[in-house]
């Protein structure tokens, strides 16, 4: 059995809250279904500069409503990556 191919890995969109440092993207592996990840956070240093990625974690109220706003977004893109139901 093959294993993971970082080349066939794509990351199709991707959101940024800038405030809470959340990320959501629309990630393809290979010829697979596109699917929606939430995470990872990226954070900024007080120096402007950004942290290593951390886990998304809980979600807050500002992350919740963040994602309320996109999600409509999201959901068309996704749509039109999917493949139709037989």
């Amino acid at each position: 059995m093959p294993g993971y191919d970082p080349e066939k890995d794509k990351v199709i969109k991707k959101w940024h809250c800038e405030e809470t440092g959340l990320l959501v993207s629309i990630n393809q592996y290979g010829e697979g279904e596109a699917k929606l990840q939430i995470g990872p956070r990226i954070l900024k240093k007080k120096d402007g500069t950004e942290r290593a990625p951390a886990k998304a974690g809980r979600l807050t109220m500002e992350d919740v409503l963040w994602l309320y706003d996109i999600i409509d977004e999201i959901k068309e893109d996704l749509q039109e990556l999917a493949t139709p139901m037989e």
